[in-house]
C-alpha cells in the first residue's frame, strides 16, 4: 500500500515538472533535428538536391514502384518541410503523421535492422500525433489544434 501510494505522490509531481506541453515542445524539438539534420546532407547550398543523395536513392535507398529521382526530391523536402513545421508547432499532427509514414517506409524498405532507433523516432511521432503539439505551438495560437 505504501509503495503504491509513493508511486501515486511521485507521479503527481513529475506530472507537474513535466506537463505535456513541455513534453510535446521536448518531442517536437528533438524528432525535428532527426529528420532536419538528415535533410541538410542531401542538399547543395541552401536546398539543390545534391548528386550524392540522387545516387543514394538510386543505389541505397531503392524503394519499389518509384523512380529513385523523385523519392529523392520528395524525401529531402519533406525532411526539411516537416521538421520545420514540427518546430513551430504548426500542423503538428499531421506533420507528425507524414515523418511516422518516413519511419515506417525507411524501417520496411531501407534499414530494417534499425528497429530501435526508427521504434524512438515512431514513439516521439505517434505521441505529437495523438496529444498535439501543446500550448506552446502555432496550432494553439492559430486555434488549429
Amino acid at each position: 500500500m505504501k509503495f503504491r501510494q509513493a508511486s501515486r505522490t511521485m507521479g503527481i509531481h513529475l506530472g507537474r515538472l513535466l506537463p505535456h506541453d513541455l513534453l510535446a515542445l521536448l518531442a517536437r524539438i528533438a524528432i525535428a533535428a532527426v529528420f532536419w539534420l538528415s535533410g541538410r546532407t542531401k542538399v547543395e547550398g541552401w536546398f539543390g538536391v545534391s548528386e550524392g543523395a540522387y545516387e543514394l536513392f538510386r543505389s541505397e535507398y531503392r524503394l519499389p514502384l518509384l523512380s529513385p529521382d523523385l523519392v529523392a526530391m520528395l524525401a529531402t523536402s519533406a525532411e526539411h518541410l516537416f521538421p520545420l513545421l514540427l518546430v513551430l508547432g504548426l500542423a503538428t499532427r499531421l506533420s507528425a503523421l507524414a515523418l511516422l509514414a518516413m519511419t515506417l517506409v525507411i524501417q520496411v524498405f531501407v534499414y530494417p535492422d534499425a528497429w530501435p532507433i526508427h521504434l524512438g523516432w515512431a514513439v516521439s511521432l505517434l505521441y505529437l500525433a495523438g496529444r498535439g503539439a501543446g500550448a506552446l505551438s502555432a496550432d494553439r495560437l492559430l486555434r488549429i489544434a
